[in-house]
């Protein structure tokens, strides 16, 4: 198939609408539902990213992508108690697959963003991958094949529309790539360069010259999905997930504080109090994630007042205070920061340096190079000059 028409373009009005290929075959099938424009881009991008996931580490890697973003990607280490817990996985009783192990964690780093997402998963999608997408708020899922099992659930999600897309694993696009801004059509050369190479971590003008192999594993991550997501952008990942990214800034130090609030909203989501949170038993999933959202903040009386917290809770829970967020934060260590260009100033490691941040990569090359240099010897951080750029648009 050369075409596929599509309900509409990227809003309503937007209309005809369609993908093509100038020349030979799409290397997509949809297998159930209509996908729209906005979940072609989402699919394409997202598929791209967990491709060179899984080519980079060997590990089955997922993505869920919102508005041509990662809200989070992961590869497929095993799940700590704790992690299952917070991405509510800890009541599945089949066993979970490395592939279903990433797309815990790819959705369930930063739920507020995920919903209603477009998944990618490297690898078949299995029964144990597809029970839990089916819990999930999505729009569809891109993947190279799907067991007979795993259609099935997936079939039956969202009363049958479910949208799903299976890509070919071998299809290799054009060196070429072309976009049209009103009316003008741009040109370039497909961005092929490869992040997986151990010469991305010889330049260390830091004191801190020791990056452990998690910590490049981390780095490499990061800036595979920053190739992929909204420049400006930054990325903080531990143990081989996103925890944190902020995409589509003007200011790369919002990118920063932005990534870091959501990493630390991740780890504050595993504090006791949070986890021992006693929810009422037939609250939605889509309304506990933001009453812990809301609960986390600074605004928790939102749902702690009384009157309101009887809708989410069977006994009030207790504050989580400033003083007790601020000292369980500090205990977040091992966190590798990437970003899709340089820093151009400390104040982004000092910032970098609250959310846990011991391993930085960054393009170097900015006027502020010594300063961002001194900042990180100040905190005994381990940075490398990759020299590489990664802007997205």
């Amino acid at each position: 198939m050369k075409e596929l028409a599509l309900k509409y373009g990227c809003n309503p009005n937007q209309k005809p609408s369609r993908i093509y290929m100038e020349e030979g075959e799409l290397p997509v099938e949809v297998i159930n539902g209509r996908p729209g424009y906005i979940n072609f881009l989402d699919a394409l991008n997202s598929w791209q990213l967990v491709k060179e996931l899984k080519a980079a580490t060997g590990i089955a890697a997922a993505a869920s992508f919102k508005h041509v973003s990662p809200a989070g990607a992961a590869i497929g280490l095993p799940l700590s108690d704790t992690l299952k817990k917070i991405y509510f996985v800890d009541d599945v009783k089949i066993e979970l697959s490395p592939l279903a192990c990433a797309y815990a964690r790819a959705r369930g780093a930063d739920r507020m963003s995920s919903y209603g997402d477009f998944v990618a998963l490297s690898d078949t999608c299995d029964a144990a991958t597809s029970t839990l997408l089916k819990r999930e708020v999505s729009d569809g899922v891109i993947a190279p094949d799907y067991t007979p099992e795993a259609l099935e659930i997936l079939k039956s999600k969202r009363k049958g529309t479910y949208n799903i897309i299976k890509i070919d694993p071998n299809y290799e696009p054009v060196p070429m790539e072309h976009k049209q801004v009103f009316g003008v059509t741009f040109e370039q050369l497909r961005n092929e360069i490869k992040l997986d190479d151990p010469s991305l971590f010889e330049n260390i003008p830091t004191k801190n010259k020791h990056f452990t192999a998690e910590a490049k594993r981390d780095l490499i991550i990061s800036m595979i999905i920053l190739k992929y997501t909204q420049s400006n952008s930054v990325c903080y990942v531990k143990e081989g997930q996103a925890i944190g990214i902020g995409a589509g800034q003007q200011s790369r130090i919002h990118c920063t504080r932005l990534a870091g609030n959501k990493a630390d909203i991740w780890w504050l989501r595993q504090h006791p109090k949070v986890m021992s949170l006693p929810f009422k038993s037939d609250i939605r999933r889509a309304d506990r994630d933001n009453t812990i959202d809301v609960y986390i903040s600074e605004d928790h009386d939102d749902v702690l007042c009384e009157g309101t917290w009887q809708k989410f809770f069977t006994e009030r829970p207790d504050i989580l205070t400033r003083e007790e967020k601020k000292e369980w934060i500090a205990k977040n260590t091992q966190v590798a920061l990437g970003s899709d260009a340089f820093f151009p100033f400390g104040d982004n490691i000092e910032r970098a340096h609250k959310s846990g941040v011991e391993y930085i990569a960054q393009a170097g090359g900015s006027v502020r190079d010594d300063n961002v240099i001194e900042t990180c010897d100040k905190y005994g951080i381990a940075m490398a000059f990759t020299g590489i750029r990664l802007f997205h648009h």
